[in-house]
Order: C-alpha cells, then structure tokens, then sequence
C-alpha cells in the first residue's frame, strides 16, 4: 500500500511551504477558501494514516505512521487557525459580518 512519510525531512520541508505559500495567496486574495485546501488535505492524510496503522501489514511502520499523525495533527492546527484568519480579513475587506469572530476568542486570551 502507498505510504506518505511526512517524517521524512525534504517531504515535511515541502508540505510546509506549500501550506505557507497557499496561506499568503489566501490572505493577498482575500479568498478563505484557498488555506482550507491544506486543511482538508491534511484531514484526508490522518484518516489514511489512521485506517494504515490497524492495517496487519504496516506492523513494521507503526512508530513512523505514530509520528506522521503528530506532525498532521500539528499541521491541521496550524492550516485550521490560518484559515480562521485569512476568513476574518476576508469579512472585513467585504465588509461581511462574521457569524462568530472566530478568532477574538484567541487574541483576547493572548
């Protein structure tokens, strides 16, 4: 079966500045969905490395698939609060109401 190693230095270096890139692209366009691609992407490669490590024939990697589903719980973090921000300067530039102000909550307690 097809294992993406994030551990793996050049492909966590890459997978960061793609998220990085994507993010600013987002907040120069004012478009909140562009940063929520990485967030999707890396909730699609935490169920596939979750569904690999009950897999019987990935035993032999199961300290790697462990610490690829650290670094996308990481990266989901980071993808999920850059989306909040680049969504709360597009309500702004629109002049959009927020439903919630996702983000107050975090500055205020910052």
């Amino acid at each position: 079966m097809f294992f993406v190693d994030v551990t793996d230095s050049i492909t966590l270096l890459l997978l960061v500045i793609a998220t990085v890139l994507l993010v600013f692209l987002g907040r120069e366009l004012k478009k909140p969905y562009i940063p929520a691609m990485p967030l999707i992407f890396f909730l699609v490669l935490v169920t596939v490395h979750a569904i690999q490590l009950g897999m019987p024939s990935m035993e032999a990697l199961k300290s790697t698939i462990l610490y690829c589903i650290a670094i996308d719980c990481v990266m989901i973090f980071v993808s999920f609060f850059s989306y909040l921000w680049v969504d709360d300067i597009a309500c702004k530039f629109y002049k959009k109401k927020s439903i919630d102000n996702s983000l107050d909550w975090f500055w205020s307690n910052v």
